[in-house]
């Protein structure tokens, strides 16, 4: 009869398996000399990564990525024949983690960032790119990970960014930008109260949605507040000013604020 295995040993195991499984991965990248970067700073410096395939446009990643079945795709978002995202649009499932990658194009970033999902920066930083295969070695919600991924690309199709995903301690809540009243300011903490009353407690700073935020009619009234400007109910003069929103919360405005709070209101009217 054999031993048996004590239990910490057991759980000891199943940590190494999950420790050092493969990772792999494929690169859709255009530019020959940057998908050879990143192979190289992947293979040297991100333990248990494998990259199972590179590619440099759309219909060759249409064909391998179903072929390899990969676990983490990097892709460059601007093609010589398209983009990251026609890619993703004409797969018809999505099993795997994706890290984007680009140089430029800022609203295609923003977009990115409306839904929560990693990107890096060319030229890429060796730390960020440790972080962002770190947080595809862990297990996502995939239900959440689609819903991610389907804001996205119905975001990349409008003039405006529409919808955004709060990471919040329950998971992820996708929102209209037109259901939010206000965003008030906690430390590093931003509280997102919407028109339904719900608060969503978001563990990022303020700033980070005022620059996400500014081309959807919100404006940074105070150091604490970033308010919908559609969604204001008056300005009131007396006691230094305030803002009254349409659910009758009082917003504070600085004074250096006050004009341009006014000329947006005037301009939206």
């Amino acid at each position: 009869m054999l031993p048996e295995i004590p239990q910490e040993q057991k759980l000891l195991s199943k940590f190494q398996k999950i420790e050092f499984m493969k990772l792999k991965a494929i690169i859709v990248e255009d530019e020959k000399h940057s998908r050879e970067t990143l192979k190289n700073l992947l293979e040297k410096f991100c333990e248990g990564v494998e990259v199972v395939g590179m590619v440099n446009g759309v219909k060759e990643a249409l064909e391998m990525i179903p072929d390899k079945n990969p676990d983490v795709v990097f892709l460059d978002i601007e093609l010589q024949n398209g983009t990251g995202f026609d890619i993703l649009t004409q797969l018809p499932e999505i099993t795997f983690e994706v890290i984007f990658t680009t140089a430029f194009d800022q609203y295609a970033i923003k977009a990115v960032k409306f839904s929560s999902l990693d990107y890096l920066l060319k030229p890429i930083d060796l730390e960020e790119l440790q972080q962002a295969v770190e947080k595809a070695k862990k297990a996502k919600n995939k239900e959440d990970y689609n819903r991610q991924l389907k804001t996205l690309l119905q975001n990349i199709k409008q003039p405006k960014l529409s919808k955004i995903c709060l990471s919040t301690s329950d998971g992820f809540e996708f929102v209209n930008t037109s259901e939010i009243l206000y965003c008030e300011a906690g430390g590093s903490y931003t509280t997102f109260v919407l028109k339904n009353g719900k608060k969503l407690l978001v563990s990022k700073h303020l700033k980070e949605f005022e620059l996400l935020l500014l081309d959807n009619h919100f404006m940074r009234a105070h150091n604490s507040y970033l308010i919908n400007l559609k969604e204001v109910k008056k300005y009131v003069k007396s006691d230094g000013g305030y803002i009254v929103m349409n659910n009758d919360d009082i917003v504070s405005i600085s004074r250096n604020k006050k004009d341009e709070f006014l000329n947006a209101m005037h301009t939206m009217m």
